[in-house]
């Protein structure tokens, strides 16, 4: 880790993102006691807990593989946080009940791992945790091994039923989308540090790194020289093209982002939005996705600008085209030079 400072409000899901190796497993490993920290500390509010064995920090932790016991029925992998705690056994049946409940998996107390869908182990796996009361919990990619539908699925059983209790949560994955609908904060982490913490409309809109915004879905990430600039506005030159962006820089080198969808390619003879700038493009490439077609685009000087589109019909335009875009300077966001690396 490298000078990682967080703080987490009671109630929240909170999201570390990043890519495989950036740290994140690690860290949330440390705030669960498998991982030893070489120097700073841990805190559940007044409590310092980064001293304590793991068994003692009062965490629960969905992994990724989701580790049922095979030979213990679904009651028993439920109850066995419980019953190593030494709680009456009445109050474990109980407890073990509505936690099945929670997770909708009421009457499966007498199932055999082996008898249940990726999902429902999953679910047993966050019952198991959830009827200790923990603290935290703390969830390390624990939909990587679903498939995609019922990786949406779950995503939302997850956020809801953290939204119900009231629980405090943190969430590692490495998939973008999954963090962006569930989360109420991100942190993006890259080689052991943090890059940005903030809301997901933030984290995407305004990405505070060329990092951020490349990791963040599909991104136009373009370096150029300010040629005027008033202060609010600078006028760039990427290769042959001048743009427009929002940016207090008046001379030097800049980096920007600017997000498919905030190009938008006009039609013959139809105007730009006011306040909007203009570019002519040549179409170098068309790639249909159902709802959404991507199009990639050629500027004077070689420059590539990917555009994204809901309302492309495949006879609106041709490979070789030249076109007309619009885009929003507000939507372009540019970063300090100390951002950048080098």
């Amino acid at each position: 880790m490298r000078n990682v400072s967080l703080e987490i409000a009671d109630g929240e899901f909170f999201t570390l993102l990043g890519p495989s190796g950036c740290g994140k497993t690690t860290l949330l490993r440390m705030i669960a006691g498998f991982c030893e920290l070489d120097r700073g500390e841990i805190w559940f509010g007044a409590t310092r807990i980064d001293s304590l064995a793991a068994h003692r920090r009062n965490t629960g932790m969905v992994f990724q593989n989701y580790a049922i016991f095979p030979n213990l029925t679904v009651a028993g992998n439920v109850a066995y946080g419980l019953k190593a705690r030494r709680v009456a056994g009445t109050e474990i049946a109980t407890r073990v009940r509505r936690a099945l409940e929670l997770v909708q998996l009421p009457g499966y107390e007498a199932r055999w791992p082996h008898q249940l869908s990726g999902g429902q182990l999953q679910r047993v796996a966050i019952a198991r945790c959830l009827v200790i009361e923990p603290a935290v919990l703390l969830l390390d990619e624990p939909l990587s091994n679903l498939d995609a539908r019922l990786r949406v699925e779950m995503r939302g059983e997850i956020r809801a039923l953290q939204k119900a209790l009231g629980i405090t949560a943190i969430y590692v994955t490495h998939d973008q989308e999954e963090a962006l609908a569930i989360s109420d904060r991100i942190a993006v982490m890259r080689a052991g540090g943090l890059e940005q913490v903030d809301a997901p409309a933030a984290i995407y809109r305004r990405p505070a790194t060329p990092f951020v915004a490349s990791f963040m879905g599909t991104t136009n990430l373009l370096t150029g020289a300010v040629i005027a600039g008033d202060g609010v506005r600078a006028r760039v030159q990427v290769g042959a093209v001048a743009l427009d962006i929002a940016s207090d820089a008046r001379a030097g080198p800049v980096t920007f982002a600017l997000r498919p969808e905030a190009l938008r390619v006009l039609a013959p003879g139809s105007a730009a939005p006011p306040g909007a700038g203009t570019l002519a493009a040549t179409l170098a490439g068309i790639e249909f996705l159902g709802a959404l077609t991507r199009l990639e685009l050629a500027l004077a000087g070689g420059t590539r600008l990917i555009v994204a589109t809901l309302d492309f019909r495949p006879d609106d335009l041709a490979v070789g085209q030249v076109v007309t875009v619009a885009y929003d300077p507000a939507q372009a966001t540019a970063f300090a030079p100390a951002a950048v690396d080098p």
